[in-house]
């Protein structure tokens, strides 16, 4: 154990944090002889990845274990005529868009859509992030993790994970599970992605059948490039709330007050409203609250200028809550793991 860690570089909003006790999590090994140290000194507990979907505080008291897991294995050939997917094992502390542009690499397309989203791969499924038309849960077979409540190595598959937007059975209790590998089935046919607005903006005019993942993977990456904060140039933690998801009725109404309001179909009976609109409509975009503030290009982005904290961040989150309430009658779910 490392005593006294600073994890200012573990966490992409830029925050200065240091952790009591931390511990580099190389091999799934490792896991449950650190949680019974961490027991029998009584300590508190928490696992960090990338730090990218996290909201920390200036001090971490306990037990950090840093999920370093590294490793990407196929665990199926291409002999395998009968499997209409290629299965491929990942280590939780394995970097996302890396593994992203590996599959592209070795000819395994399905993730593009999912580029440059920062963060490590345990963390993919807690979140069940999404990007442009595609969540993760399209992809995830199986997930691997120690059962901590029953102190037990198990075998989550996709229905066992109750994925859901922006959610999954991982994110109801943070504690119960440690995610170590996941195993990810990529099709071994094909099909373009491009429904998101922005792609088809991006592609318009060209026919879907001459479309590569490499071109969808660079116009994914430009897209996100034009309208994101670089977290290492300017602290953030990508979208901060969740876009709120409502029903047909409550949208004709909001409709009638705000024609300009901005939804897109959610099934059949509701839809999903952008966030970064309400809070832009609030009059907060590019609104700055000591040291962090909201993007001046990306309202749902809440950025860190330097020299904050999660208090000051919190802070303003809750402005925001309150004045998209007060405005639309609609509560903003915060999207990161407050710590």
């Amino acid at each position: 154990m490392t005593p006294m860690a600073d994890l200012t570089a573990r966490n992409t909003l830029g925050f200065t944090v240091t952790a009591n006790h931390a511990v580099s999590i190389g091999h799934p090994d490792e896991i449950a002889p650190a949680l019974t140290q961490a027991k029998a000194s009584n300590e508190t507990w928490r696992v960090l990845g990338g730090g990218s979907n996290a909201v920390l505080p200036n001090q971490l008291d306990g037990l950090t274990m840093l999920m370093d897991i590294q490793g990407i294995a196929i665990l199926n050939s291409d002999s395998d005529s009968d499997s209409i997917s290629t299965q491929i094992e990942v280590g939780a502390g394995v970097n996302w868009h890396e593994l992203v542009q590996w599959t592209l690499q070795n000819d395994l397309p399905g993730l593009e859509n999912l580029a440059l989203i920062p963060g490590t791969v345990g963390a993919a499924p807690i979140q069940n992030i999404g990007a442009y038309g595609v969540e993760i849960k399209s992809f995830i077979q199986e997930v691997q993790a120690y059962d901590t409540k029953n102190e037990k190595w198990v075998s989550l598959n996709n229905q066992d994970c109750a994925f859901s937007y922006r959610h999954s059975v991982f994110k109801n209790d943070l504690s119960r599970y440690i995610i170590s590998k996941v195993i990810f089935a990529l099709p071994k046919q094909w099909t373009p992605r491009i429904g998101y607005a922005d792609l088809q903006q991006y592609f318009a005019g060209q026919a879907t059948d001459t479309m590569t993942p490499d071109a969808i993977f660079s116009a994914v990456c430009a897209i996100r490039q034009r309208k994101l904060p670089d977290p290492r140039l300017l602290g953030n933690v990508g979208s901060f709330f969740q876009n709120p998801i409502i029903s047909n009725e409550s949208l004709k109404k909001l409709q009638q007050q705000y024609p300009q309001i901005v939804a897109y179909r959610e099934g059949a009976d509701q839809h999903k409203l952008a966030a970064g609109w309400l809070i832009d409509a609030c009059g907060l975009k590019g609104y700055r609250h000591q040291h962090v503030g909201v993007h001046d290009q990306h309202a749902l982005v809440l950025v860190h200028y330097g020299g904050g904290d999660a208090r000051e961040l919190l802070e303003l989150a809750n402005l925001i809550q309150a004045k998209v309430f007060e405005r639309f009658g609609i509560q903003l779910q915060i999207e990161p793991i407050i710590f």
